[in-house]
Formats: C-alpha cells, structure tokens, sequence
C-alpha cells in the first residue's frame, strides 16, 4: 500500500545516511529498502518493542546481505529510552504507529533526540476512513490530530506527502532547538 522507495526518495534519503524506523514490525517493509538506499556506509536501526520483531528482520538481513542494519529493542514511548545516539539521524520513520501510540508526547520528543539538525522525520497514517484492511476507521487518526503532536519548536513543518491511497504524510525537518530547554 506504502511503496518504500519512493517515500524513502520523498524523505530524502542518501548514501551514508543514518536512518530509523520507530515500530518497524517484522515484514522490514522500510528497512531493507532503506538499507540498499543508504550503502554500506549508512546505518539504518529496526526499533521495535517485540523481539521476535528483531530476530525476524536480523535473519532478513542476513539472508539479503545487509550488514548496515542494527536492530534495537526499546520502547519509542519511552523518551530516552532507545539506544541510539542522540543526533545520530538524518532520517526517521514513524509510519502506522503514531495512532497506537500510549504516550505520543515523549514520542515526538524522542524522534527529536535522535535526529540532527536538519534531519528529517516522516510520519505516514492510515487515513481516518474505512479501508478493505488496517484498523477500524474510529482507531485512526486524522491529520491534522497527527500535526498537533509536532507542533514544538523541534521541528518545522515541510509538507504533507503522498504516501498511497490509504495514507496520509507529513514531512518534518528537525530544528536547531535543545530538548533540554523545553524540559526544563
């Protein structure tokens, strides 16, 4: 429903890039697209909070040759929480996991931590209408509900994305702004 090359290619994704996808899920839909896309000099992290999740895309990657992929268990509701380097992320992905999220608040603040100035973040929905698969239409969330949660000085605002037929994105781009500040 989601072809992964050409919202990889919208979010502008390179060679060497160091990119995540928050709530992966098993199939590596973006992960292994993402890792030919980067070389073999980027890095992209598989984040999930199931492990079998992990062991499933570790044994993808092998079978497919990717050694730039790193999986990491952790709760992205979590903020802090996942090890990755802060600022280490020209690209992070949040696709189908915004509307289950339990604590979107420290969730945007963690996709904050861990990108760099002038990364970029995606986030793709299911559009709030019935659909042949996906959850029900009362589960989702609308876009502009989405937009509220990286409405911080963190990010700015770049544009909405056309991401299937079914989905909705937003394309964001990380700002110079300290998290720390808004902490405090």
């Amino acid at each position: 429903m989601i072809n992964p090359f050409k919202l990889l290619e919208r979010a502008g994704i390179h060679q060497n890039a160091h990119v995540a996808d928050l709530g992966c899920g098993s199939i590596g839909h973006f992960i292994l697209p993402a890792a030919q896309l980067v070389g073999a000099d980027g890095k992209v992290y598989a984040v999930d909070i199931q492990r079998t999740v992990l062991e499933h895309i570790e044994k993808q990657a092998k079978q497919h040759q990717f050694f730039n992929i790193e999986t990491v268990w952790g709760d992205m509701d979590v903020y802090g929480s996942l090890r990755i380097p802060d600022g280490d992320l020209d690209l992070c992905l949040l696709v189908n996991n915004l509307f289950v999220s339990t604590n979107r608040p420290a969730l945007v603040r963690e996709m904050a931590r861990l990108l760099k100035p002038g990364g970029r973040a995606v986030v793709a929905e299911w559009k709030p209408v019935e659909t042949i698969i996906g959850p029900p239409a009362d589960h989702r969330m609308g876009m502009e509900q989405a937009k509220e949660f990286f409405n911080l000085p963190h990010f700015e605002f770049l544009d909405e994305i056309e991401v299937g037929p079914a989905h909705y994105g937003l394309l964001y781009e990380r700002t110079g702004t300290s998290i720390e500040s808004e902490l405090a």
